[in-house]
């Protein structure tokens, strides 16, 4: 080997050895998007929720590379800088967006989250969205009576307290809505509310009724309560129904 070969590689061995590592970019801790169909009202929207940062610009590129969103702040909070972002789309009913072009609108797959921190530094994200939605809970009733099919059904299941509410486990896809396939249940969300009152409790998968606390039921009167079933994709099926509680027979001695 001759002095000139030798040359050679010992520059490029010093060039390899002096090159900077690569900088991975930073990842959000929570990047969620998902659907969510409320059955009885009969409309869809989209819902995203974003953790980590912080940073001054934010997009949303859907499957085909298309940006849906774009959030850039501004002056002095340009300089603070986001961490959080929550965002629920409009829900048309059905009437107005046919369920068929809603999906269309935004197709499976995975969408990439990517932003800029305030040191110039990417932080990404992707989150796969599926068009699977939950069957709605069935066989609802409100102390044995079955539920109302909505809060504008005459008349109301009408109860005294202690009020229990159960429904049937969820296991299948919606038959109507959606994309047909397998579907796991993370947990139900329960509901109830009266007015500015409203409870909400996060149930696991195994627990398919509730009693609504006695301090609630004692207040009488209508109240609107709503189940959501929760898939291990993030998304969402809700319905709502309404009772009502009568007074409590007064106490004789």
């Amino acid at each position: 080997m001759n002095r000139t070969n030798l040359s050679l590689i010992v520059m490029f061995s010093l060039t390899l050895a002096a090159a900077p590592p690569a900088v991975q970019a930073a990842e959000f801790s929570e990047a969620e998007l998902y659907l969510e169909l409320n059955n009885t009202d009969g409309d869809l929207g989209i819902h995203s929720s974003i953790d980590g940062g912080a940073y001054s610009l934010l997009e949303i590129e859907d499957p085909n590379e298309r940006v849906i969103l774009v959030v850039e702040a501004a002056g002095r909070l340009a300089r603070q800088g986001l961490t959080q972002l929550f965002f629920e789309s409009a829900e048309p009913k059905f009437s107005e967006l046919d369920p068929k072009e809603f999906f269309r609108r935004f197709p499976e797959g995975t969408y990439e989250i990517e932003a800029i921190s305030l040191t110039g530094e990417e932080i990404e994200g992707s989150v796969v969205l599926s068009h699977v939605m939950a069957a709605p809970v069935g066989r609802i009733t409100v102390n044995g009576i079955p539920a109302a099919k909505n809060c504008d059904a005459v008349p109301l299941p009408a109860v005294r307290g202690p009020v229990l509410i159960d429904w049937d486990p969820v296991t299948t896809s919606h038959p109507t809505i959606g994309k047909k396939g397998p579907v796991k249940i993370v947990r139900y969300q329960f509901f109830v509310q009266q007015e500015d009152l409203k409870l909400a409790i996060d149930l696991p998968p195994t627990v398919t009724r509730f009693q609504v606390p006695a301090a609630i039921t004692a207040l009488g009167g209508q109240f609107k309560f709503e189940i959501i079933a929760r898939t291990a994709s993030g998304n969402n099926t809700a319905i709502e129904s309404c009772y009502t509680v009568s007074p409590a027979p007064p106490v004789t001695r």
